[in-house]
Protein backbone atom coordinates (compact mmCIF):
# COMPACT_ATOMS: atom_id res chain seq x y z
CA UNK A 1 0.00 0.00 0.00
CA UNK A 2 1.51 3.12 -1.01
CA UNK A 3 2.03 6.14 1.46
CA UNK A 4 2.02 3.75 4.45
CA UNK A 5 5.55 3.65 6.92
CA UNK A 6 6.94 0.78 8.23
CA UNK A 7 7.86 0.44 11.29
CA UNK A 8 11.45 -0.21 12.50
CA UNK A 9 10.82 -4.39 13.91
CA UNK A 10 11.60 -4.42 17.73
CA UNK A 11 13.24 -7.66 18.15
CA UNK A 12 11.72 -10.02 20.65
CA UNK A 13 12.89 -10.68 23.95
CA UNK A 14 14.65 -14.02 24.23
CA UNK A 15 12.84 -16.01 26.85
CA UNK A 16 15.70 -18.09 27.36
CA UNK A 17 18.28 -15.52 28.05
CA UNK A 18 15.99 -13.59 30.56
CA UNK A 19 15.86 -16.61 32.36
CA UNK A 20 18.96 -17.59 32.60
CA UNK A 21 18.05 -21.34 30.65
CA UNK A 22 21.36 -22.40 29.23
CA UNK A 23 20.48 -25.75 28.66
CA UNK A 24 16.64 -27.02 27.95
CA UNK A 25 15.35 -29.86 29.81
CA UNK A 26 12.37 -31.79 28.69
CA UNK A 27 11.09 -32.61 32.26
CA UNK A 28 10.57 -28.82 32.78
CA UNK A 29 7.25 -29.24 31.61
CA UNK A 30 6.32 -25.49 33.27
CA UNK A 31 8.94 -23.86 30.71
CA UNK A 32 8.16 -26.40 27.69
CA UNK A 33 4.57 -24.91 28.07
CA UNK A 34 5.50 -21.17 27.27
CA UNK A 35 6.61 -22.98 23.67
CA UNK A 36 3.37 -24.76 22.75
CA UNK A 37 0.08 -23.36 21.57
CA UNK A 38 -3.65 -24.15 23.42
CA UNK A 39 -3.78 -26.74 20.67
CA UNK A 40 -0.54 -28.28 20.83
CA UNK A 41 1.36 -27.08 17.95
CA UNK A 42 5.40 -25.92 18.80
CA UNK A 43 5.13 -22.29 18.16
CA UNK A 44 6.40 -20.55 15.79
CA UNK A 45 10.67 -19.08 16.02
CA UNK A 46 9.44 -15.48 14.56
CA UNK A 47 6.53 -15.75 18.13
CA UNK A 48 8.54 -17.41 20.23
CA UNK A 49 11.84 -14.75 20.03
CA UNK A 50 14.28 -17.98 20.19
CA UNK A 51 17.56 -18.07 17.97
CA UNK A 52 17.13 -21.15 15.44
CA UNK A 53 19.72 -23.29 17.84
CA UNK A 54 17.59 -22.60 20.73
CA UNK A 55 14.02 -23.25 18.62
CA UNK A 56 15.63 -27.00 17.69
CA UNK A 57 16.77 -28.04 21.23
CA UNK A 58 13.00 -26.70 22.67
CA UNK A 59 11.66 -28.50 19.68
CA UNK A 60 13.77 -31.56 20.57
CA UNK A 61 12.85 -31.36 23.98
CA UNK A 62 8.99 -30.87 23.19
CA UNK A 63 8.93 -34.22 21.43
CA UNK A 64 10.40 -36.15 23.86
CA UNK A 65 8.22 -34.69 26.92
CA UNK A 66 5.06 -35.63 24.45
CA UNK A 67 6.78 -39.22 24.00
CA UNK A 68 6.73 -38.93 27.74
CA UNK A 69 3.83 -37.90 28.20
CA UNK A 70 4.14 -34.75 29.95
CA UNK A 71 2.71 -32.48 26.62
CA UNK A 72 -0.29 -33.33 24.58
CA UNK A 73 0.10 -33.70 20.78
CA UNK A 74 -1.46 -31.35 18.51
CA UNK A 75 -4.95 -32.19 18.06
CA UNK A 76 -7.15 -30.74 14.48
CA UNK A 77 -10.26 -28.21 16.46
CA UNK A 78 -13.31 -30.25 15.01
CA UNK A 79 -16.76 -28.71 15.68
Amino acid sequence: MPGRERRPLKRKANPLHTRGITEVDWKDVTMLRTFVSDRGKIRARRVTGLTPQQQRRVAVAIRNAREMALLPYPHAGRG
